[in-house]
């Protein structure tokens, strides 16, 4: 009896662990079981502190700037139902890593031609801005540190890492951005060469019709790149692609950066390629990927797992391959070394 006891234990808890194992690939070292949102709940506020589902900024708290006058933005509200109020971001000007600019668009640009800049920057830096925008709930501290979260993975040291981009001594705070990726019209793919507008050279093939994106896909030495790891960032999510084109484009030449290119807002600590995503499918986050469950960190948009280490020397680790996605002059394949896989 005890015998039997024993091994129905033994099978029980094999049944817990495989259900607890929520990440395919080579490693489950991630975050596990807590809500996908994390730092996102917003102080127990929860969606209604980003989406206000009545009265745009009026409902979700009002004005965040200093001295600025209540709701003063009449569309507020009537994209994503954003319950911040971005009135002090319209015209803000950024000076981006690299001295890179970006000129936000005025308050009527913003829900008309520029509406990417607006759900890709301004709706981020309502609260993660710090100078002209103060953020609601917010402390300026990473949430997963905060928690403890990053100790016990084993990742990152011990002083804060700050929230608030524009307010975290950058150049001296000459700038509080400089010491930030760039994003805008000006943080183009064509920048950093992973787009060209020759079929022979560019790792990438982006189609452009009726001014909005059509497909990406993976072209030349991209292609095996595509195979070890993907570009999730750049497929973006069921949603949308992961890039922009500016207002009028006609072609990829403008495709550039949001925030929303390397953050998912709403998943803190799970990268899943969203439906359609599969290999050979029109659209594709990578075939090492397809509809896989990842780990990642800091709501990153893909595969990211510091806590994986590097315990292979013939695999990188998809910390790095993250960033290879737009910087592919770094990555192992424009070096025609084809058989390194990823350390998810």
């Amino acid at each position: 009896m005890k015998k039997l006891l024993f091994v129905t234990l033994i099978a029980l808890l094999a049944v817990g662990m495989a259900a607890a194992q929520t990440y395919s690939g080579n490693s489950k070292n991630g975050l596990t079981g807590y809500d996908i949102l994390g730092a996102h709940q917003n102080g127990g506020r929860g969606c209604a502190g980003c989406h206000a589902p009545h009265s745009g900024a009026a409902g979700g708290g009002g004005n965040v700037a200093n001295n600025a006058v209540a709701f003063n933005d009449p569309s507020s509200g009537s994209v994503a139902l954003f319950g911040q109020d971005v009135t002090p971001l319209f015209g803000y000007t950024l000076t981006l890593g690299n001295g890179i600019v970006e000129n936000l668009p005025t308050q009527s640009a913003a829900y008309t031609t520029n509406t990417a800049e607006l759900e890709g920057i301004m709706m981020c830096l309502a609260c993660h801005d710090g100078v002209v925008a103060k953020g609601q709930m917010m402390n300026g501290q990473s949430w997963e540190q905060r928690m403890g979260l990053l100790a016990a993975s084993g990742v990152y040291g011990t002083r804060p890492i700050p929230t608030l981009l524009g307010d975290d001594s950058g150049n001296g705070n000459t700038s509080g951005y400089l010491n930030d990726h760039p994003v805008g019209l000006n943080a183009t793919l064509a920048a950093v060469g992973v787009w060209t507008n020759s079929a022979a050279t560019t790792p990438l093939t982006i189609v452009v019709s009726a001014g909005s994106i059509k497909s990406i896909t993976p072209a030349n030495s991209y292609v095996q790149f595509n195979a070890n790891y993907g570009y999730p960032a750049i497929a973006g999510s069921k949603w949308g692609y992961g890039v922009s084109l500016p207002p009028g484009a006609t072609d990829a030449s403008g495709a550039f950066l949001t925030c929303t290119t390397c953050h998912n807002q709403h998943q803190m600590y799970v990268y899943q390629g969203p439906p359609g995503f599969a290999p050979g499918s029109a659209k594709m986050a990578g075939s090492a990927i397809g509809t896989g469950t990842y780990p990642t960190y800091f709501f990153i948009n893909s595969p990211y797992n510091p806590g994986a280490g590097n315990t292979n020397a013939q695999m990188a680790v998809s910390t790095t391959q993250f960033c290879r996605q737009c910087h592919f002059d770094t990555s192992n394949e424009t070096f025609g070394i084809t058989t390194v896989t990823t350390q998810f």
